[in-house]
């Protein structure tokens, strides 16, 4: 069972990753097959390349690399001809030699457009060149005049190639060098310290566990602002873990993940997450005859919610919906000044209602408790549950969205 969970959670995670990477490699018009059999005949399937080239690996039938495809759109859209910008397409072969360009789209006027695409001398210009020697090829350093009548066109497409080209180069040599400052620092000692608490008998000391909750509401909520979220978790899927920049918070996530996954303590949830510190003070605050004891039925429905939630939180990262995850989760209340009103009204709603049903919120409504107990070993006792049967629904549904995206994206948001 818990290589199945982890299976889950590594499957939407790739899912997600891929799936927004191609995004930003395909945007809002994808690259096809069929546009690349010109200068690749054999090429019947595109696959995205998550190098730093950030292009498209054109495959055969049988599934081998036989060239490389990249184009200008999204990082020279700014850069325009005579009335508009230009998409062109730099076809390439396997050792990153180009094969050809063509144009896929653009604003400019048609007739300077059609001028371009037939001067088979401009388009010839770029063929047999490395990667390398494109980036270097700007209209300056060629002392280009552009295509007879269509200059303005032909010069911002050639301008337009090289940027792309040098781009890659930059993004390879910019990488941020590893810091570690003193909030990372500090959340480092606070992760140990819940560590200790989880795996020895000082827990038992109420004293002690009340003063360290008081220390995650002030220091991981108020201060850092750091909480494990879905926000947070659906970023690093798409974008990857900032551990040379935010060491803290990635460590503070990992534990999170993989210390309930490995030992079944909840060790976030059971010290770390302010909101659940912050519902457990205020219900030891309530008089007994206040609490509420909810009817099985009712207890049974409302534990639905974090699962539907979870289905949301995929579907909004999927198709790109403008739903900030923030406001689907109390945590960035915490974080004084960023909050939506959404945010500060579930918070809120979660404090009063731990009044009246001890930790309702991390109970019945709390999507990225959901995800940690889920991936929570249970022992050799462990069993399949609807639980796993209903992650596995989710990993297909995040297929889905992945392989029939601009298909459900139209249908739902309309014509792009």
């Amino acid at each position: 069972m818990r290589g199945y969970r982890l299976a889950v959670i590594l499957l939407i995670v790739w899912i997600v990753r891929d799936h927004h990477y191609r995004l930003r490699v395909q945007g809002d018009t994808p690259v096809t097959a069929d546009e690349v059999t010109k200068f690749l005949p054999e090429a019947k399937e595109l696959r995205p390349d998550h190098s730093v080239f950030r292009g498209l690996e054109v495959l055969n039938a049988a599934g081998e690399k036989i060239g490389y495809v990249v184009r200008t759109s999204p990082d020279a859209d700014h850069i325009t001809g005579y009335v508009g910008m230009t998409d062109t397409l730099v076809a390439l072969d396997k050792d990153l030699k180009v094969l050809g360009i063509k144009i896929r789209r653009s604003d400019d006027t048609r007739k300077h457009v059609e001028d371009v695409a037939t001067d088979r001398q401009f388009l010839k210009i770029w063929n047999g060149k490395s990667w390398e020697e494109v980036g270097e090829m700007t209209p300056k350093a060629l002392r280009m005049e552009g295509v007879a009548g269509s200059s303005m066109t032909s010069l911002a497409m050639a301008e337009g190639i090289a940027l792309r080209f040098r781009r890659t180069d930059a993004e390879a040599s910019n990488q941020p060098a590893f810091r570690a400052s003193a909030g990372d620092i500090g959340l480092a000692i606070v992760v140990v310290m819940a560590l200790v608490l989880t795996f020895s008998n000082i827990e038992k000391r109420k004293w002690v566990r009340r003063v360290f909750q008081v220390v995650v509401i002030a220091y991981v909520g108020l201060i850092s602002g750091d909480l494990v979220a879905q926000s947070l978790l659906m970023g690093w899927a798409k974008s990857g873990l900032p551990w040379r920049m935010a060491p803290g918070i990635v460590l503070l996530g990992v534990v999170a993940l993989v210390v309930p996954w490995a030992t079944r303590k909840p060790v976030y949830c059971l010290h770390l997450c302010p909101h659940g510190a912050a519902q457990e003070l205020v219900g030891r605050l309530t008089p007994k005859k206040w609490r509420v004891s909810l009817p099985d039925n009712v207890a049974r429905r409302l534990r639905y919610l974090p699962g539907v939630l979870l289905f949301m939180v995929i579907a909004i990262v999927m198709l790109g919906l403008p739903i900030d995850l923030a406001s689907v989760e109390p945590f960035d209340a915490y974080i004084i000044g960023v909050a939506g009103l959404a945010t500060i009204l579930i918070a809120v709603g979660g404090l009063i209602a731990a009044f009246f049903v001890p930790q309702a919120y991390c109970k019945f409504g709390c999507p990225t408790g959901a995800v940690l107990e889920f991936v929570r070993s249970r022992g050799p006792q462990d069993k399949f549950t609807a639980r796993d049967a209903y992650a596995g629904v989710l990993v297909i549904v995040a297929a889905v969205f992945y392989w029939k995206y601009y298909v459900i994206q139209q249908w739902i948001v309309g014509p792009l």
